[in-house]
């Protein structure tokens, strides 16, 4: 079900053509399948929750930014509450199997104050720019209940394929990246507590599954494609 409030142009102009924009042979090369990006950042969000003693069947769950809502379709399922906002009405699923609710602009959530345990923002803050950061970020840390969790992902600038594919993808025409030494001063601002930084992607989807623990060893080690940032409501 979409609850439809204000029709906002952010990512519409892709959303019919999505799919291609993304098709990039560099790309191609590390990934057959585009879920497994996906199905790779559930695999964070379980293994932090595992690491935190966390159950995600207590935890009230909201993917900022979700578009089309691939991670919420893998992981969705397993939370006591799950639902997707985004500001580009075209990029919501009218048949998606969760909630998705638009978002009156970029930087504002229509949620209630403390409803929400747990928020993430998936490659989203690479579209937000100068103040509506911490404005965005004012209204995560403000849905989320006192000691609930934000994990934010995002593409790794120290990474050169990353540099690279990004460079080269028309949806990311007005890219900034964020180091995780940004993101995490960008989260202190608004008075969130850093509990975990992984990063992830250092293998293409063909070796993951027989040496998936390996990378896993790499998680502390600044050079996988993306990072996940995982921060805490005091």
């Amino acid at each position: 079900m979409i609850d439809r409030k204000q029709d906002v142009p952010e990512f519409d102009r892709y959303a019919p053509a999505y799919a291609e924009l993304l098709d990039d042979p560099i790309r191609n090369r590390f990934v057959r399948d585009p879920l497994h990006f996906h199905r790779r950042k559930w695999v964070v969000i379980q293994s932090l929750f595992k690491r935190f003693g966390i159950q995600a069947s207590s935890q009230r769950w909201l993917d900022v930014g979700c578009g089309q809502g691939e991670l919420l379709s893998l992981g969705g399922s397993s939370f006591a509450s799950a639902v997707g906002c985004d500001p580009s009405a075209n990029m919501l699923r009218p048949d998606a199997s969760f909630r998705t609710v638009l978002q009156p602009s970029l930087v504002e959530l229509p949620f209630e104050s403390g409803s929400l345990d747990f928020v993430t923002a998936v490659c989203v803050y690479h579209h937000v720019h100068g103040d509506a950061r911490e404005l965005l970020t004012n209204e995560i840390r403000r849905v989320l209940r006192p000691g609930g969790l934000c994990c934010i992902f995002e593409h790794n600038p120290w990474n050169p394929v990353t540099q690279t594919i990004v460079k080269r993808c028309a949806v990311d025409v007005d890219a900034e990246l964020l180091t995780v030494g940004t993101a995490r001063r960008m989260l202190g601002r608004s008075d969130f507590r850093i509990r975990r930084t992984e990063y992830f992607l250092y293998l293409p989807e063909s070796l993951f599954p027989s040496l998936g623990a390996a990378e896993k060893l790499l998680s502390r080690v600044p050079l996988g494609g993306q990072y996940a940032l995982l921060a805490q409501k005091p």
